[in-house]
């Protein structure tokens, strides 16, 4: 049993990995510690091999987009999104006029990735896969912005995705996603509390 599971974590190191460094992630983010972002752009960067090599493209692509908002977060919560600013970013909620375009911007990712996985790629999931993944890029721009409702988003992306990893067989990826699904559901919580204080 031993030999076995020495055998298996030498196949999926980079999973293994992969998974703890993104549970680190959610937990820097429910506590909006600025390390949320570099511990989020070396799981990203790790899981653009372990979604290339289970053929889920559009989640490998969206950890190429992950490696690219790490930057544009990291940069905007030190800044505080303003050029020299010392405070910290304030958590804010999405408002109505936001809702307005962020749903129309989700429909066109979701058609546009559609598109490519279903002429470009032999994704055994398209329109799973291509929905998780417009839900994700809009809710990581928010998350970002700290606007709180991408707390709601990760609740449903988080466990639609457990149920697409368990069909695909990506156990470390499985458990990461139902220990994410459990802290956004904290981080709402948490955000929230320091939201109405700060009312």
């Amino acid at each position: 049993m031993f030999e076995m599971t020495i055998e298996w974590l030498s196949a999926h190191y980079i999973e293994v990995l992969g998974a703890i460094l993104g549970i680190i992630y959610i937990f820097f983010s429910i506590r909006q510690n600025i390390l949320t972002w570099p511990t989020g752009l070396l799981t990203s960067l790790l899981y653009v091999f372990v979604f290339f090599q289970s053929k889920f493209y559009a989640d490998m692509g969206l950890n190429v987009y992950y490696v690219g908002i790490s930057l544009y977060g990291w940069y905007y919560w030190l800044r505080g999104g303003k050029r020299n600013s010392k405070a910290e970013l304030p958590i804010q909620k999405a408002g109505l006029k936001k809702i307005f375009y962020l749903i129309p911007i989700t429909i066109i990712i979701y058609g546009v990735i559609l598109f490519v996985l279903l002429n470009y790629t032999d994704s055994p999931i398209p329109y799973m896969d291509s929905m998780t993944t417009a839900l994700s890029i809009v809710a990581t721009w928010m998350l970002a912005r700290k606007i709180i409702e991408h707390w709601i988003i990760w609740i449903f992306v988080d466990l639609f995705s457990t149920g697409l990893y368990i069909y695909k067989g990506l156990w470390p990826t499985t458990i990461l996603f139902l220990v994410y699904t459990v802290m956004a559901i904290i981080g709402f919580i948490q955000w929230r509390k320091k939201l109405a204080r700060n009312d």
